[in-house]
C-alpha cells in the first residue's frame, strides 16, 4: 500500500460524498495503490450510513465508527493504527482542505524524504474568533518547540509511515503532532502552503473550550517531550530553588536575632516578622515539589486504557 488517507469526521453527512469523489478523482491520476479511512467520531447524523453507501461505490473506502464522540485525537490515533500506506495523509472532512494538495504532499514524503509535512493555511477563511487565537498558539508553540511551522493545527498533513506508528496521539494532542514527531526522533519536518476553502456545509464543531484545552495540552506536551523520562530534573530543580530561598530567609532572620542579642539590644520576635511566614511557606512548597519529583519518577506515565476506544462497527 503506497498511500493511506485518513479523514476524521463528526456530523459531516453532507460533505462526505463530494469529498470522497474528489479524493478518488485526484488519486486515480497518481496511479498508486491507496486506501481512504473514514473515522466516524460518534456522529449523531447519518454520516455512518453515508460511509456505507460510499463503500459500495468506492472499494478503496474503509470505515471506523466510534460508539460515542471521543475527539479528533482519538480518531487520528485509531486511523494511524489501521493505516497500511507507506505515506499517510490526514485531512478534515468539511471540504476546507483541498484534496488537490495530495500529490505534492505525497511527493514530499515519498521522493524528497521528509518525515512529516504540515500544511500552512496562509490565507484563511475562518472568523477572527479562530484566526487570532490560532496565531497566538502557533507562535507560542514555535517558541516552546523550536519547530519553525506557521500552522501546527492544520488538518492537512503528510507523514512517513514510521512516524504515525511511533507516536501516541491522545487528549487534544493532534494540534501538536509535529512536537510529538520531533520528540520521537523524526527531524526532517517540513511545511507546505496549502489552499484553504470556506466551509460549504454545516458549522464548525469546535467551541471556545478548544482554546483552553489547546493551551493546557501545549503545556502538557512540552512537559512530556522535555521531562517525560526525567521529571525529577524539573520538580527537583524547582523544589530545591524554592527550598533554598526559604532556608536563606530563615537564616537571615536567625542572624538578625543573634545580632540584637549580641549587642544586648531588645530583639523583636521572629514570628512578628512576615518574612518568617513567607519563608516557612516557601520551604514547605519546596519540599512538596521535591517529593512530587520522586513520585513522578516512580509512577508510570502510560495508562493501560488511555487510548482504548469503543469501536461500534468496521468496514
Amino acid at each position: 500500500m503506497e498511500l493511506s488517507i485518513i479523514v476524521p469526521l463528526y456530523n459531516e453527512e453532507e460533505s462526505l460524498p463530494e469529498l470522497v469523489t474528489w479524493i478518488d478523482r485526484v488519486v486515480k491520476k497518481m496511479q498508486i495503490s491507496h486506501e481512504v479511512i473514514l473515522v466516524d467520531d460518534g456522529s449523531t447524523d447519518t454520516s455512518w450510513e453515508v460511509i456505507k453507501q460510499l463503500k459500495t461505490q468506492f472499494p478503496k473506502v474503509q470505515g471506523l465508527k466510534f460508539r460515542r464522540n471521543y475527539g479528533k485525537s482519538a480518531a487520528l490515533f485509531c486511523g494511524f493504527e489501521v493505516a497500511k500506506g507507506d505515506v499517510v495523509i490526514t485531512m478534515d472532512a468539511d471540504l476546507q482542505d483541498s484534496p488537490d494538495e495530495i500529490p505534492e504532499l505525497y511527493d514530499m514524503i515519498a521522493t524528497q524524504e521528509y518525515d512529516m509535512v504540515s500544511g500552512w493555511k496562509q490565507k484563511r477563511y475562518d472568523p477572527i474568533s479562530k484566526t487570532v487565537p490560532s496565531k497566538f498558539f502557533n507562535k507560542t508553540a514555535r517558541i516552546i518547540s523550536g519547530i519553525k511551522l506557521h500552522d501546527f493545527n492544520c488538518g492537512l498533513k503528510a507523514y512517513d509511515k514510521e512516524v504515525v506508528k511511533n507516536i501516541e496521539v491522545y487528549g487534544e494532542m493532534h494540534r501538536y503532532i509535529p512536537m510529538l514527531a520531533k520528540e520521537a526522533g523524526f527531524k526532517k519536518i517540513g511545511e507546505k502552503i496549502v489552499q484553504h476553502q470556506e466551509r460549504k456545509y454545516g458549522t464548525t464543531k469546535f467551541g471556545m473550550s478548544r482554546f483552553i484545552n489547546g493551551f493546557l495540552d501545549l503545556l502538557s506536551v512540552s512537559f512530556i517531550t522535555k521531562f517525560r523520562k526525567k521529571p525529577m530534573h524539573l520538580f527537583g530543580a524547582l523544589g530545591t530553588l524554592i527550598l533554598m530561598i526559604g532556608f536563606f530567609a530563615v537564616v537571615y532572620l536567625g542572624a538578625n536575632k543573634l545580632y540584637y542579642i549580641y549587642h544586648e539590644m531588645r530583639a523583636p520576635l521572629i514570628t512578628d516578622n512576615p518574612v518568617f511566614y513567607i519563608a516557612l511557606v516557601l520551604m514547605i512548597i519546596g519540599v512538596q515539589l521535591f517529593l512530587a519529583g520522586f513520585l513522578a519518577e516512580l509512577v508510570a506515565r502510560d495508562s493501560t486504557d488511555r487510548n482504548h476506544y469503543q469501536i461500534d462497527e468496521k468496514i
